[in-house]
C-alpha cells in the first residue's frame, strides 16, 4: 500500500523543494508518491508527514539528497548529443583558442554533470582538439552537482565496456584504463582535468572567471519559467562576451526572456561586445 500523502504535507514539500533548489513539483503529486513512498519504510518513517517535518525543518539534510535523487532523473551517457561535441570541437574550440592566445586558459562550466559523462566526455573533446598542445593549456572543467551521491559516482568512475560503445573509434583505448574486474575506468590525465564541486544552481554564481562555454543541459526541465528565466540571466553574466550555452533540446527558451542569441538547436551565444 502505497504511503499517504496529504495535500498539507505536499504542498509544504513541494514549496520547501521550489524555494531551495528550484525544481517545480506543484502538479507531481502522484511522481513523489511513486518515487518516495517505497523509500519511507526503509527510513523510519510511516507516512510523509513526519518525512516531510524532518525536511523541511532543517533537522535531516540527509533527506533532502535522497529526495532530490529519487525525484529527478540522473539519465546521461558518454558524448550525449553527438552535434553538441561536433560544434564545440569545429566552431567554439578554435574561437576560444583565438581568445585565449596570451592566457591559455579555457572555462567550460558542466552545469549538472550527473555521474560525470558530460564532463568527461567535454574532457576528451578537449584532449582531441589540442592534441600535443594540451600540455600548454589549462582546460579544466569545472563539474557541478546538487546531488553528493552522484558526485561521488563520478569521482570514483566505473562502467561496463557496453556502456563506451557511444565513444567514438579508438577511444575507449585512448583514455580508459580496465579494472581488474573488467569494468572500465577514465585515465587519470581525462580525470584530472575535471574538477567536481557541489553547487546549487539556484545560488548566486560566484566562479573567479567567466566561462566561455557553459553545458546545462536537460536540467531546467526541472523548473519553471520564472526560475528557468531566472537561471538564464545568472548563466548570461557568468558567460564571457562571445561565450556560448547549451542547454537541452526539450528545454527551448522561447517561453521565456532570454539574453543570449539563439544560434541552432539547444545552442545560444552571449553577444561579442555584451
Amino acid at each position: 500500500m502505497a504511503a499517504y500523502l496529504s495535500d498539507e504535507d505536499f504542498t509544504r514539500l513541494s514549496t520547501y523543494i521550489h524555494t531551495n533548489f528550484g525544481i517545480d513539483l506543484h502538479k507531481k503529486k502522484q511522481l513523489i508518491i511513486s518515487r518516495l513512498g517505497n523509500t519511507l519504510p526503509e527510513l523510519g518513517y510511516k507516512d510523509f508527514h513526519g518525512y516531510v517535518d524532518d525536511i523541511t525543518s532543517g533537522r535531516r539534510p540527509d533527506l533532502v539528497n535522497t529526495t532530490l535523487v529519487k525525484l529527478t532523473t540522473n539519465y546521461t551517457f558518454f558524448m550525449r548529443e553527438q552535434a553538441h561535441f561536433d560544434f564545440m570541437m569545429d566552431t567554439i574550440l578554435p574561437w576560444a583558442e583565438k581568445q585565449h592566445t596570451r592566457d591559455h586558459v579555457l572555462a567550460i562550466w558542466s552545469a549538472g554533470c550527473s555521474s560525470g559523462e558530460e564532463p568527461y566526455s567535454i574532457s576528451m573533446c578537449l584532449k582531441e582538439y589540442f592534441g600535443s598542445r594540451a600540455k600548454n593549456w589549462d582546460t579544466r572543467i569545472l563539474a557541478t552537482d546538487i546531488s553528493q551521491d552522484v558526485m561521488a559516482q563520478a569521482m570514483n568512475p566505473s562502467w561496463s565496456s557496453d556502456i563506451l560503445d557511444s565513444l567514438p573509434p579508438g577511444w575507449r583505448e585512448k583514455y580508459f584504463v580496465k579494472r581488474p574486474d573488467g569494468a572500465y575506468t577514465v585515465s587519470r590525465d581525462i580525470r584530472e582535468n575535471v574538477i567536481f564541486q557541489p553547487f546549487n544552481l539556484m545560488s548566486p554564481i560566484r566562479w573567479k572567471k567567466k566561462f566561455d562555454l557553459i553545458f546545462c543541459r536537460n536540467v531546467m526541465i526541472y523548473f519553471d519559467n520564472p526560475t528557468k528565466e531566472a537561471l538564464v540571466r545568472r548563466f548570461y553574466q557568468a558567460t564571457v562576451p562571445g561565450g556560448y550555452l547549451y542547454i537541452g533540446h526539450s528545454e527551448g527558451l522561447g517561453t521565456i526572456s532570454c539574453p543570449y542569441k539563439y544560434v541552432k538547436p539547444a545552442i545560444y551565444r552571449k553577444q561579442e561586445n555584451a
